[in-house]
């Protein structure tokens, strides 16, 4: 008899640790404050996370498995994974523990020494969900200088055959971003995201969320993700029929109001496994063959999730433990409360907060060029600012958040993932959005009390950290213009910059 412990982001049915399950072998599920807690994570994502797994444990049971599954409430729930599968295999006499292997460092070097502690044999598989192992990305990224993205992805879409001809890629070209960056149209139509109505055990989580986890961020109502497989194909189907074709065009566009734009909303599925990423990618393959969706769509789309997605769970894997340390800045500035209460009066963090705060969801421009561009060039520190994307998001991960936002966010990998840091000032977020239409700042006022603070904190993050970029290759253009600023100007940066960085640390209202 083996105990095969699941976990609450491997709820997929052709799990490596399911595959040959037996009848008598007992799974266990379970919800422990260890997983919880470790970090205080929106409400919506702890009663998303719980729900989902009450909701695979049903099915299983309903395909004839021994399901030992532990409610958060339990009077005796001893609160961890490792207390509960010691109570399981003492109740169960079971031989062995099955594992599919996290997707978490902390807890691989956990489980790691169970066998030790338990004096029993544990069996860590492959997570095979995933497109690219992890050995085979050490084996891609070995000899190389640098680890881009953008040749990964190629080399993926070569051994999958997506988006292929005898010639090489569809449409000649590989990488279609530079069509995928209009500004808002107006008068865009966006077609909502989908949503389930909760059943009753998804209002029995909601509730014990509600008395539970009422001291942690974000708001839990109204709560309408997808709990089981089959709602989130549905949602994966609704993104394809209704908002795939136009994707591609707008998704880096941003509306005050509209949170959802034209983006797939499906990353939360992903990542506990309701979805699979190849059925995603071949899904959206299908709406291009069919004409159903444009190619620049099409393609933008999956390379989120065969490139982005695969790319940065290898660089976890590849630099961790190493890489959770890294402060290529040397910054240390401490997250400014408005993180978490949206009190600010820049409206285009205001809005992205708020959103944030009411779906445990931000589309990748808002969390890369609004809330990742403040936090980079306002210096503040790579740990809370990680800890702020694990907490806030449905979809967050270690093993996705951490590159994410220390490599491509903050750059404090120092270049290991990004080309060069994704600074920008104003203008870019006046392109890209009507946030700044109600703002009481103004984009194109460099400095002064009336100034977007973007404006001048860009340059200043130029003018602080110029020994470190200034010999990067793809900033020499944007270093010679600030060698062309008049003292006078590079005065008004340091002293505007100064002046709204120290209010926000002494947690004024800026």
């Amino acid at each position: 008899m083996k105990l095969r412990l699941v976990l609450g982001d491997q709820l997929t049915h052709t799990l490596s640790s399911l595959t040959d399950v037996g009848d008598d072998d007992l799974i266990l599920m379970c919800e422990v404050r260890q997983e919880a807690t470790y970090v205080k994570h929106h409400k919506k994502k702890i009663a998303f996370i719980f729900s989902a797994m009450r909701h695979f444990a049903q099915e299983r049971k309903a395909r004839g498995n021994q399901v030992r599954y532990i409610k958060y409430n339990d009077p005796d729930n001893s609160g961890t994974l490792f207390g509960e599968v010691e109570k399981a295999l003492t109740r169960h006499g079971c031989s062995e523990v099955v594992i599919t292997k996290p997707g978490e460092f902390r807890l691989l070097k956990e489980f790691e020494t169970w066998a030790e502690r338990l004096s029993v044999t544990v069996s860590l598989r492959e997570d095979d969900r995933f497109l690219c192992s992890v050995e085979d990305f050490a084996s891609w990224a070995a000899g190389r200088k640098q680890l881009r993205m953008e040749y990964f992805y190629r080399e993926m879409r070569r051994k999958y055959a997506i988006l292929m001809s005898q010639d090489g890629p569809i449409g000649g070209q590989w990488n279609f971003d530079t069509e995928n960056r209009k500004p808002p149209a107006n008068g865009l139509k966006i077609p909502d995201t989908y949503k389930a109505k909760p059943d009753p055990i998804t209002q029995s989580v909601l509730d014990l969320v509600e008395a539970r986890f009422d001291d942690h961020f974000g708001d839990l109502h109204p709560f309408h993700f997808a709990v089981t497989r089959d709602q989130a194909l549905e949602a994966l189907g609704a993104f394809v029929e209704r908002r795939l074709c136009l994707f591609g065009d707008y998704q880096d566009a941003m509306i005050q109001g509209e949170p959802w734009m034209f983006h797939s909303h499906i990353g939360l599925y992903l990542n506990c496994g309701l979805l699979t990423p190849m059925e995603c990618i071949r899904r959206a393959e299908a709406a291009y063959h069919d004409g159903h969706a444009p190619l620049n769509a099409v393609e933008g789309f999956i390379r989120q999730i065969l490139g982005w997605r695969e790319y940065v769970r290898g660089i976890y894997w590849l630099k961790m433990p190493a890489y959770q340390a890294m402060n290529f800045f040397g910054v240390d500035r401490p997250l400014p409360s408005f993180f978490w209460t949206g009190d600010t009066q820049m409206n285009c963090l205001r809005q992205c907060i708020s959103e944030t705060k009411s779906n445990a969801y931000a589309h990748h421009i808002q969390r890369l060029m609004v809330l990742g561009n403040f936090a980079l060039i306002a210096g503040l520190d790579p740990d809370e600012v990680n800890n702020w994307y694990m907490i806030v998001y449905a979809d967050a991960y270690e093993w996705v958040e951490l590159p994410n936002v220390t490599g491509m966010i903050l750059f404090a990998d120092g270049g290991q993932l990004g080309s060069k840091p994704y600074a920008a000032s104003g203008a870019y977020i006046n392109k890209m959005s009507d946030y700044c239409r109600n703002c009481r700042y103004k984009p194109t006022v460099k400095n002064g009390p009336n100034a977007c603070p973007f404006n001048y904190l860009y340059w200043d993050f130029l003018s602080r950290n110029e020994t470190k970029l200034r010999g990067n290759p793809r900033m020499g253009l944007i270093y010679k213009t600030l060698d062309r600023m008049s003292d006078e100007k590079h005065d008004a940066v340091r002293d505007n910059s100064r002046r709204f960085l120290s209010a926000m640390e002494a947690d004024e209202k800026v």
